[in-house]
């Protein structure tokens, strides 16, 4: 395992947790994928138990299904706990971007127009999964703007399922120019002070995620509840 992650985790448990998530909300581990904790601990170079604690922080957040005598594997999609993630998330991102348009550091917009930059570039090289790192960043700069990295944080510990079925979008329509639009006009609206306009063109941001999981259902249907 990295040497790095384990010293910002704290722990091999925490570093274990950490890498297993995100590859499950990256697919890189698709719904329905067995987990073995043998082969999981050799993978990480770690015991057993800090990949059995790894399951379990990941079963209580609804990634993994642990099942008696027939073993772990990764959770399917819940429609329905998407749509929860994305209801909390939309009302808190429209109260965050109304604050910003009251007061953002000048630092987090350069950050914010650094990011926008980004993805330009992770545009036109087609890079789906540096397009969710910076989708995700450009929210979080926003949260931590208005001094609510606290509140970020909580939202991450419901959002996995809808940030698979938003990892899953970017893979199914490589067409993202609407979505780095919207970045774009909300970081227009936040300089200007528009905070209707703001809160306008966030919470249509926010409901794409829901508009195409009908989509997403009927073309991969082996992924979904």
């Amino acid at each position: 395992m990295d040497e790095r992650m384990l010293q910002q985790s704290g722990s091999a448990g925490n570093a274990v947790y950490q890498q297993l998530k995100q590859q499950i909300v990256n697919l890189d581990l698709p719904p329905g994928t067995t987990l073995s904790e043998k082969e999981t601990s050799l993978t990480f170079q770690v015991s057993r138990t800090p990949v059995r604690e790894s399951f379990v922080r990941l079963a209580q957040e609804g990634l993994v299904l642990v099942l008696p005598q027939r073993g772990t594997r990764v959770s399917l999609i819940d429609s329905d706990m998407v749509e929860e993630a994305r209801f909390m998330r939309e009302q808190l991102e429209k109260a965050v971007i109304r604050l910003a348009c009251e007061a953002f550091p000048d630092d987090k917009l350069s950050a914010v127009e650094s990011n926008l930059a980004e993805q330009q570039q992770a545009i036109q090289r087609h890079d789906g999964k540096r397009m969710f790192e910076l989708d995700e960043a450009f929210h979080r700069i926003l949260f931590e703007g208005c001094s609510k990295s606290g509140t970020w944080n909580v939202i991450q510990q419901m959002n996995a399922h809808l940030n698979r079925t938003r990892v899953l979008w970017l893979w199914t329509d490589p067409h993202w120019e609407l979505l780095y639009e919207q970045h774009q006009d909300m970081f227009l609206a936040v300089k200007k002070r528009d905070a209707d306009q703001a809160e306008s063109i966030m919470q249509e941001h926010m409901r794409l995620s829901i508009a195409n999981l009908p989509v997403l259902k009927a073309r991969y249907p082996e992924y979904f509840k």
